[in-house]
């Protein structure tokens, strides 16, 4: 099954340690609701890019366990050293979860311009095929954002995929560069009006409008920053409704 519509879930949400070691994680309920807006039933199919963070062994080791023992049908696209699919849009249109992590959001959207994958991510968006990712893997489907790609102080990227049309702050109250940095970029009129997530928080596109905003931490919120016609940054918090569990 797939999506009744595109589907983007941008997130500034991680995963959970269970305690019994490094790098043993296990998922909240974004994933879960994730498959639900993907009509995917008990065992959905998601595909890990890890570009992001270089496609590093040891990471997906951890993403397969915890995605596995929730049930999750895994696999993953890899670009280093060489693509790791011979078919890369079968193997992306073939999914009903496609999520991207965290990592250098700048090296991402160069080595997937350079692996012509924008296309096929628009196609399976189009298709139903639920597009979804932390930090990096929350900027790269809007216009731009924040990124410390290059390390800090944080710098803006312009060049994201550019599905929503607008900017993402992730991390927006969990690093301190992140909500004074994209304040001054929309004052400036340097990136369209923002999305932002505090650590925690998930906001859900249907098409290109907010369908909902969601969070796994009580007192985590969502946020649109808009600028205003003097460019003056007005902040507004979202109605973010709790996921439990």
């Amino acid at each position: 099954m797939t999506a009744d519509a595109p589907t983007i879930i941008a997130t500034s949400i991680g995963f959970r340690p269970t305690g019994l070691g490094e790098g043993d994680w296990s998922t909240g309920p974004i994933y879960r609701l994730a498959a639900d807006y993907a009509n995917a039933g008990d065992h959905p199919r998601l595909c890990i890019v890890d570009t992001a963070a270089g496609d590093n062994p040891a990471v997906l080791t951890s993403l397969y366990s915890a995605f596995g023992r929730a049930g999750f049908v895994v696999t993953h696209l890899a670009l280093f050293p060489q693509p790791n699919a011979h078919d890369i849009r079968e193997l992306l249109l073939g999914q009903d979860i496609i999520w991207v992590s965290g990592g250098s959001v700048a090296n991402l959207l160069a080595l997937w311009e350079l692996h012509e994958l924008r296309p096929i991510f628009a196609e399976a968006w189009q298709a139903g095929v639920v597009l979804m990712g932390v930090s990096a893997g929350s900027v790269c489907w809007f216009v731009g954002g924040t990124t410390d790609s290059f390390g800090h102080p944080l710098r803006p990227v312009y060049n994201g995929l550019g599905f929503l049309p607008y900017s993402n702050s992730p991390h927006h109250d969990g690093e301190a560069e992140r909500r004074p940095t994209i304040t001054r970029l929309l004052a400036e009129g340097s990136l369209p009006d923002c999305y932002a997530t505090d650590n925690g928080a998930a906001l859900i596109f249907r098409g290109t409008r907010l369908h909902e905003a969601v969070t796994q931490l009580e007192d985590a919120r969502c946020w649109f920053l808009t600028r205003r016609d003097d460019g003056s940054v007005e902040e507004t918090p979202l109605p973010t409704r709790f996921l439990p569990g």
